[in-house]
Formats: structure tokens, C-alpha cells, sequence
């Protein structure tokens, strides 16, 4: 693992030019890209111990360290997460870019679904993209002032949005939302965007309080839920998630249930809307 770690680190230098790197070319060299000695002092490192890494005598560096090396060397995410990976050291969570647009590809996903709901939900659980069918049975969620669009103040402060799922549901839903709340403040460093939602939940919610103090930590994946509705009555849906490539949004699909009569309901649901005729 030492020797791989020392090639890696030996090829991503040779790749970078001194002035990728910000530094002044100077006369001849040697070398294509950096000198050890200049990555060296770019990472806040003796010469010594980085050419005892590149010649794979020096263990392996600690999680402080790689984070200097890989911004000395510029590298990209994928390219930082392999040398963790190499190192021997867990790779660090990276902050959602949930303040970015959707990207095009998830929302060509989106758009493409018409016999299913789908939404696109932030780091945050903010409704930004909704398919016409997700309109048809939520009502209009994305891009709604305040938190009228984030599913879990939603959950939590509107009886509408519950009477969508039926009771014995209910207990599982809450606290799901209020662990999945969790692990995204958690992984986002706990921002004034997270920590500003969270005290309004507690503000608002006994209900949200009680399950945020159990410290309970989920990640949506797939899970089966009902709802109820007067076009489509009792639908039993899986809620499948699918991450964006930089983390910062999620499409959600709810797809029937296989052995139901869900995709006969949700086409009544679609005939049944001004929207999608």
C-alpha cells in the first residue's frame, strides 16, 4: 500500500506545472511538473519526510497531512478520495453543494418520468424540482417561500401533509424525517442554513423534539410508504432515492408496490389533473 501511495503521490507531482500550482517556473528542470521540495513546501512539510513518502519510507501519513498534500498537488475530489483511500484513511465527508442548481442530467431523469411522482429534495429536504404527477398528489411544493417546501417542516407543521399517509405510518415517517435531518446538518458541518431549520423545528414541534433528542441517524434509501388521496384512494408506493453525483440533491421516485394495483391508480391520478392532460 506504502508503494502505491509513493507512485501516486510521484505522478500527481510530475502532472502539475508550477504554475498550476502558483509558483514561479524559474530556469531549467529536470522534472515535468513540481519538484519534491516544492510540494514539500506547498504541503507545510520537511523535504525529507515527502521524499520518504514518495519513496515509500515513511508509513503512512496522517488525515491532516493528505488533506495538505492533495491541496498542494490540486487535487480533484475523485483524485483526493483515492489518496485517502491509498493512505489507509477514511475518506472525509464532503459538504452537500446543495446551493448549486440541479444538475441537468438528474433533472433530465425527472423530467422523463411521467407515470410516476418524482421530486428533487436538498441537502436540507426543500422540495427544488417537482414532475407533474408529484404536483398531482402533494400539491405545488418547489421553490415555495420559507420552509412551505421542505418536506420535513411539512411533516411536522401541516396537517394537509399528514393526512396524505395513513395514521399507522405516521410514528415511522416522523422519525424518519427527524433522523434523515440529522445526518444532513451532520454532514454539512452544522451551517447557519441547518442549525437556523432545526431550531425552528424545535420551535414549532414537541413532536420533532422528541425524536431529534434520540439522536437517531438515517439516510433515506428506499422506503415503503401509503398514501391516501381522492383521485387514486389507498396507494402503497416504494420512495426510491437517487443521490446527484456531487451529493447535494436527490431524486425521489415513488413507484407502486410491486403486487398492487398502484400504476392503475396513478394513471387515474394523471388523467384526473388539468396539468398533465
Amino acid at each position: 500500500m506504502a508503494e502505491r501511495l509513493g507512485d501516486y503521490l510521484r505522478t500527481r507531482r510530475e502532472a502539475l506545472t508550477p504554475e498550476a500550482a502558483g509558483l514561479v517556473r524559474g530556469g531549467a528542470r529536470r522534472t515535468p511538473g513540481l519538484r519534491r521540495e516544492e510540494v514539500a513546501t506547498l504541503a507545510d512539510v520537511s523535504a525529507d519526510y515527502y521524499e520518504r513518502l514518495e519513496r515509500s519510507r515513511a508509513g503512512n501519513p496522517s488525515a491532516a497531512l493528505l488533506a495538505k498534500l492533495a491541496e498542494a498537488l490540486r487535487l480533484s475530489a475523485d483524485e483526493t478520495d483515492h489518496l485517502y483511500h491509498l493512505a489507509g484513511q477514511p475518506v472525509p465527508a464532503r459538504p452537500a453543494r446543495d446551493d448549486a442548481g440541479v444538475e441537468d442530467g438528474l433533472l433530465f431523469v425527472l423530467n422523463s418520468l411521467d407515470a410516476v411522482p418524482a421530486h428533487v429534495l436538498d441537502g436540507l429536504t426543500n422540495v427544488v424540482a417537482q414532475n407533474a404527477l408529484s404536483v398531482a398528489l402533494f400539491g405545488r411544493c418547489a421553490d415555495l417561500p420559507g420552509y412551505r417546501g421542505n418536506m420535513t417542516w411539512r411533516w411536522f407543521t401541516d396537517p394537509r401533509t399528514r393526512a396524505c399517509s395513513v395514521p399507522a405510518e405516521h410514528e415511522e415517517i416522523g422519525r424518519g424525517w427527524a433522523a434523515e435531518l440529522r445526518g444532513a446538518v451532520a454532514a454539512r458541518g452544522h451551517d447557519d442554513a441547518a442549525s437556523r431549520l432545526v431550531a425552528a423545528l424545535l420551535a414549532a414541534s414537541e413532536e420533532f423534539a422528541r425524536y431529534w433528542a434520540t439522536n437517531d441517524v438515517y439516510r433515506f434509501r428506499t422506503t415503503r410508504k401509503t398514501f391516501v388521496h381522492p383521485v387514486t384512494g389507498t396507494l402503497r408506493v416504494n420512495c426510491d432515492m437517487q443521490l446527484s453525483s456531487d451529493g447535494g440533491h436527490r431524486l425521489m421516485v415513488l413507484r407502486p408496490e410491486p403486487g398492487t394495483d398502484g400504476a392503475e391508480r396513478l394513471a387515474r391520478l394523471r388523467d384526473a389533473h388539468p396539468a398533465i392532460r
